[in-house]
């Protein structure tokens, strides 16, 4: 079975890759029936050469291979027909930016496998960038901090190298004695606190959090239960608010009384109670000064996202008495970070970190009879239909909705 690594074609470019040349080189020894060829790509950060040196083919027509890997979107003019395709296709959502992509994806009888998609038999996610996207934007957050209190300035995370690079800026600076509240508990909360942690900021509890005066910087994680309750006052339960979220409401306005810097890496399910509105975020006691918006649903739970900003111009101003966007600094206005791409900030550590998921969880699937139902739970579309998972997906594909 040969695998290809495609180019990314999509615009602004994206430099990182599902394996990088020693992700694929440790693929191709722990995997010796599978082949393994590069798509000639011009910005991806591993330059052709590395993977030539890894003895790898590089290519500029890989259409002969079985397996296409990518990371974003494939342009529809790029899909091969008859193939096996890996990408985030952005379509699970009923995104109507995608829904030609998906409909051209069934036309040219597509196997299409969304990473998003790529499960667990419990349904948890086995692969992602969720780790990086929580380090670069916390890091982010900390970049907007200093900036619109005029403290520090610390380099943009892309023209940094690794991870590594990232926490030797944070160690140069000092903070105040200021409140950071972190949502979440999935991969992207847990890279946000590993920039916490590494940085030497106190975790405490809810109680502390809310009830306490303190001479550092500190911060609290929140979970389902601590930033929503029922609104019947019964007991909450993770999985019934996953299922469905309808009988919830925001508890989150206690924590913006006190916090300064707000890091929002929950999940955000339809049906879902916004953490925090328009109309909250009038309110006199509302103390937040900067959001750190890594979940990025605009428009939705956290209502200073008004757009998703940019790598090159990550940051705006949100004025709640207008609800309108202003500069970053304008005076009473609340600095947003909402870049929705915040792995490609590090690409080189986001796509050997992925490529290692993909070969622990997704590659053996393919030579043992996909045992444990990776790729059957994967599998979107099949023999120029949506699967029975994702049939849901029909009348968006067709238009209706």
């Amino acid at each position: 079975m040969t695998f290809a690594l495609l180019k990314e074609g999509k615009t602004p470019p994206d430099h990182r890759a599902v394996l990088s040349p020693t992700s694929m080189t440790n693929a191709q020894e722990r995997f010796p029936k599978a082949r393994f060829i590069v798509e000639s790509s011009s910005v991806r950060v591993f330059p052709d050469v590395a993977y030539e040196k890894a003895e790898f083919e590089v290519l500029q027509d890989v259409s002969a291979a079985d397996v296409m890997l990518g990371v974003k979107e494939v342009r529809i003019e790029d899909l091969i027909p008859n193939k096996k395709y890996f990408f985030f296709s952005h379509t699970i959502k009923k995104q109507p930016y995608n829904r030609a992509l998906l409909k051209a994806v069934l036309d040219k009888n597509i196997e299409l496998y969304d990473h998003e998609v790529i499960t667990n038999k419990r349904g948890l996610r086995l692969i992602g960038f969720g780790r990086y996207a929580g380090l670069v934007g916390a890091y982010n957050g900390f970049r907007a901090y200093g900036l619109k209190h005029k403290l520090y300035d610390l380099p943009p995370a892309s023209t940094l190298t690794d991870v590594d690079a990232l926490h030797g800026q944070l160690a140069k600076i000092e903070l105040p004695a200021l409140k950071i509240a972190l949502t979440g508990t999935g991969k992207v909360a847990t890279g946000a606190a590993e920039i916490l942690n590494t940085m030497g900021i106190k975790k405490v509890s809810v109680t502390e959090y809310l009830t306490k005066i303190f001479k550092q910087a500190v911060y609290v994680q929140l979970g389902i239960k601590d930033y929503t309750r029922k609104k019947d006052g019964s007991a909450a339960s993770n999985a019934e608010f996953f299922k469905d979220p309808s009988g919830y409401e925001s508890n989150f306005m206690r924590f913006a009384e006190v916090t300064q810097l707000f890091i929002a890496g929950h999940f955000y399910g339809d049906g879902a109670p916004y953490l925090f509105t328009r109309e909250d975020a009038k309110a006199e006691n509302f103390k937040i000064e900067v959001v750190a918006d890594i979940s990025c649903d605009v428009d939705g739970p956290v209502a200073s996202t008004l757009r998703a900003s940019t790598i090159a111009d990550p940051f705006y101003g949100y004025d709640a008495k207008t609800e309108t966007e202003v500069a970053m600094d304008a005076e009473g206005a609340i600095t947003v970070m909402a870049v929705d791409n915040l792995p490609c900030e590090l690409p080189k550590d986001a796509s050997e970190g992925f490529g290692e998921m993909f070969i622990e969880h997704v590659m053996p699937a393919f030579f043992d009879k996909d045992k444990d139902g990776i790729l059957q739970r994967a599998r979107m579309t099949q023999n120029g239909k949506l699967t029975k998972r994702f049939s849901y997906l029909q009348d968006y594909v067709d238009g209706k909705e």
